[in-house]
């Protein structure tokens, strides 16, 4: 029996032998898929640290244009502030001098109305006493010409 159980054991140590040759193969092929995935996440991290060092510089740079262009915006609000204030100067100014031209025109037209109404019937009575003077003289040597007439006839 003794014989039997070192048979046996020598049996199960084969077999253990076997078992773990026949594992070595894909534990050896894992090994080699862990070693090819550290290398790409090394080099991975070789270049991703440039590029976040880029990127980060962008965002820096970025935030500086952006406070230049807030600046400029200040600015610009400011200018637009100023221009709204000149506007509404200008406006009233404008207001101020059509209310003038306004009482100018008044105060002008008035007396110029009378002025031409004046000169109308300056001119129309002067025509109208050419008119009866013409009237006056026709009548005279109508007149005449009948006298002349009725002594002629006489």
């Amino acid at each position: 029996m003794g014989d039997i159980l070192a048979i046996a054991a020598l049996i199960a140590a084969s077999a253990f032998a076997v078992l773990v040759l026949i594992l070595t193969l894909p534990i050896l092929r894992l090994r080699h898929t862990v070693d090819a995935t550290t290398r790409m996440i090394n080099d991975l991290n070789d270049r991703t640290g440039p590029l976040l060092g880029d990127v980060n510089t962008t965002v820096k740079n970025v935030n500086v244009a952006l406070e230049q262009v807030q600046t400029s915006l200040d600015g610009v609000n400011l200018q637009l502030a100023k221009v709204d204030t000149m506007t509404s100067h200008a406006q009233n100014v404008t207001a101020n001098v059509a209310n003038l031209a306004t009482v100018v025109s008044a105060a002008a037209a008035n007396p110029l109305v009378k002025v031409a109404a004046f000169g109308y019937g300056v001119r129309k009575a002067a025509a109208g006493r050419r008119h009866a003077e013409t009237e006056r003289e026709v009548r005279d040597t109508i007149k005449q010409q009948r006298r002349a007439a009725r002594r002629g006839n006489s």
